[in-house]
């Protein structure tokens, strides 16, 4: 059964990359979703998939091997929509 994880980022991850980055590793574990600036500076994270790949997705965030600098990632788990093609950047 798939799921859905958003994903709050903060740091230095805006206007570096970053999104650009988290597309690319969401893209090769096959999930899809969304990457966003957030107003307040964080980039929204959010992807649809496999537990164990949403899993890697998040430990990639916090690998401290992204763009920019990772202060701190916070989750949200839930079910799946399946409402959702391709993964972008907003």
């Amino acid at each position: 059964m798939d799921v859905r994880l958003n994903a709050w980022v903060r740091g230095r991850v805006q206007g570096v990359g970053f999104r650009w980055w988290t597309r690319a590793r969401a893209l090769e574990l096959g999930l899809v979703g969304s990457a966003s600036n957030r107003p307040d500076g964080r980039v929204e994270v959010v992807a649809e998939g496999s537990r164990e790949n949403c899993e890697q997705l998040l430990k990639a965030l916090r690998s401290g091997e992204t763009p920019g600098h990772v202060e701190s990632v916070g989750e949200q788990w839930s079910d799946a929509r399946g409402d959702l093609t391709g993964f972008i950047e907003r």
